[in-house]
């Protein structure tokens, strides 16, 4: 492509990444004629460090830094100061084990670039070091809208070559590096250019987390690379500003607070618009009566989320929706963390420990990563263990969702998208599988519908539903998917996804585990559910649900169960919330419980709950 087809296709990559608009032309003759000019003007060096340690030893280790080796000044008036840097290994997260186990020569470049020693040591433990050391190394991109829910762009990493990985750290760099794809050959680059003048000899460094302005913040961004000891840092978390719980770019209206709801018709079927075809199919109750245009119903379910109610309210005052205003509360990972801990209690015994008891410790962790290093910190020199789960935001089915005990990784991971960090389940009720002859990991899926907000009217759907991993559980091999997780319906190739209906499991949960009964468990679940529900209703909009009489909602809610211990020595299974879904998938509720739409649409709609397979909670 010419330069104006270049500048128009990348024009808003290269302003958005801050590449200076001098150094553009230089880049597209460089990225045609594949220009790889470095090489002429910095040199790769090794140079003898000393640390002195408070015991009086000294450790020497060596150190890599690149250096300008040109007779010239580098100036960022000079159109001709932008380099490309090639990258060594791109890949997916979930895909780094089997890269190296499949490319042998890619283990030895990533060992040699990252000082990791081969010899007399085992190919796997190499590979597991590598593994280990790739977060100073790491970098991310993503290409698309990853924002709020977006599957369609889950990010790469990357580690650059050898002269890009090279490139020490500084708080007062003289270089800028970003990721580029170049959409002529296909092919992703780094940029490095000039954000001061260097001069002959110089070290060119750059900043590793140039975004990050707050100060402790920061500090806990660069523990990779320049490690502190944060464990002083408070771990009372507090309830973040309103704004925390707006959702970016859209404007909810509430209905007047003298809206006064007629309610819908009662002398006739309810006519009803359902986006979601599997519900279209399946309610046949003859009380309800399905139309294909929502300005005709009396009920509305929609899949995409809607935010005006206070429109609703004023148009179609009889009409109910399957939504409440500001339920993303608790359907957004981050928010449903700071919402449940509303539930906790005062003054906690320990406070390393889930406060309520049903919520895993959990951080975002771009508001709270100082909070997060603190807590780590404070862990390992307790000895207790220290695996956490760090999830998207707003990504269902375990996508870009990793397991580690790598503060690195865990510090880094936020950089592909925001995070939440919550400890790892680390001692799991077990469910035996005979079939591969060990015990697995399982989830519980319930249903839960909210009948209105004030007052609270909650109900659980008492057909509840199971996940199950497909490998034998154990704290190892983190990233392996089948061992640690239990969503297998949209991974697995069918040879070994489990299914077991509610009714088979509680006989055979009881005689897996002698002295607990399944109805015991389930009244603690539903004490749990109903906990969360209060504190997701105990502010206004829009830090808590809201009050709006037209709205009837459906929610999964996902637990684990834990083993954990009295102070008495008793053992008890006490139930972990995992997460909370809008709009779930019923595909599998509907295919084995063909009553389960017309039990749903009666309770919400039709306040009629008489043998629908509900409980109120």
């Amino acid at each position: 492509m010419d330069f104006e087809d270049f500048v128009k296709v990348h024009e808003h990559q290269l302003s958005s990444s801050g590449v200076p608009q001098l150094y553009w032309r230089t880049l597209w003759d460089k990225l045609n004629q594949e220009v790889y000019d470095a090489g002429t003007v910095f040199q790769m060096q090794q140079v003898l460090q000393t640390v002195e340690h408070e015991d009086g030893e000294d450790e020497e280790y060596i150190k890599w830094r690149i250096v300008n080796i040109s007779d010239n000044i580098i100036s960022t008036s000079n159109p001709l100061h932008i380099y490309l840097i090639d990258h060594a290994w791109t890949y997916k997260l979930s895909e780094a084990r089997a890269a190296l186990d499949e490319v042998p020569s890619l283990v030895s470049r990533m060992a040699g670039l990252m000082d990791v020693s081969v010899e007399e040591r085992s190919i796997d433990d190499v590979k597991e070091e590598i593994l280990a050391t790739m977060w100073k190394f790491n970098q991310t991109y993503t290409f698309g809208n990853f924002d709020m829910g977006s599957e369609h762009a889950l990010p790469k990493w990357y580690i650059m070559d050898e002269f890009g990985s090279r490139i020490q750290h500084s708080d007062d760099p003289n270089f800028r590096i970003v990721p580029f794809f170049y959409a002529a050959s296909g092919m992703s680059y780094s940029l490095m250019w000039p954000v001061k003048d260097v001069h002959p000899d110089d070290e060119a460094t750059r900043d590793y987390t140039p975004d990050e302005k707050r100060p402790l913040e920061r500090q806990a961004r660069l523990m990779p690379w320049v490690v502190s000891d944060l464990s002083h840092v408070s771990l009372v978390q507090e309830e973040p500003p309103v704004d925390y719980f707006k959702i970016p770019g859209k404007v909810e209206s509430l209905p007047a607070e003298n809206f006064n709801f007629p309610g819908p018709p009662r002398d006739r079927n309810l006519k009803v618009f359902i986006e979601y075809e599997v519900f279209r199919k399946h309610l046949t109750d003859e009380r309800f009566e399905i139309v294909n245009n929502p300005k005709d119903a009396d009920v509305l379910w929609f899949l995409k989320h809607f935010y005006e109610y206070g429109e609703l309210s004023e148009d179609c005052p009889g009409c109910l929706i399957n939504q409440f205003p500001s339920e993303n509360v608790i359907t957004i990972k981050n928010r449903l963390a700071f919402t449940a801990r509303r539930a906790a209690i005062s003054d906690p015994a320990n406070p390393l420990e889930s406060n309520p008891k049903w919520l895993p410790v959990t951080y975002d962790l771009h508001l709270e990563l100082p909070k997060f290093v603190s807590h780590f910190q404070q862990r390992e020199k307790d000895g207790l263990d220290n695996h956490w789960i760090c999830k998207p935001w707003n990504l269902a089915r375990s996508l870009d969702t990793c397991i580690s005990n790598n503060m690195n990784q865990i510090i880094r991971i936020q950089e592909s998208g925001p995070k939440v960090a919550c400890k790892y389940i680390e001692n799991p009720v077990l469910y035996y599988r005979e079939d591969i002859g060990a015990k697995v990991k399982f989830d519980v899926r319930y249903c839960v519908l909210l009948s209105s907000v004030e007052p609270l009217k909650l109900f659980a759907y008492e057909i509840f539903f199971l996940r199950f991993a497909n490998q034998p559980y154990s704290l190892e091999d983190l990233d392996v998917y089948e061992k640690h997780f239990t969503v297998m319906n949209y991974f697995d190739k069918g040879n070994n996804l489990k299914h077991v209906h509610y009714y088979d499991f509680i006989p055979e949960f009881e005689a897996q585990n002698p002295g607990f009964l399944w109805r015991d468990v389930e009244n603690d679940i539903f004490i749990m559910i109903r906990e969360l529900f209060q504190a997701a209703t105990s502010l206004p909009a829009p830090q808590g649900i809201s009050h709006s009489p037209q709205s009837r909602a459906m929610y999964a809610v996902d637990l684990m169960l834990a083993w954990d211990t009295k102070p008495s020595g008793e053992k008890v299974m006490q139930p972990m919330l995992c997460e909370v879904n809008y709009a779930p998938d019923c595909d599998r509720a509907c295919k084995y419980h063909p009553f389960f739409v017309n039990d749903i649409f009666s309770v919400l709609f039709l306040d009629d709950t008489e043998d629908k397979h509900v409980v109120a909670l």
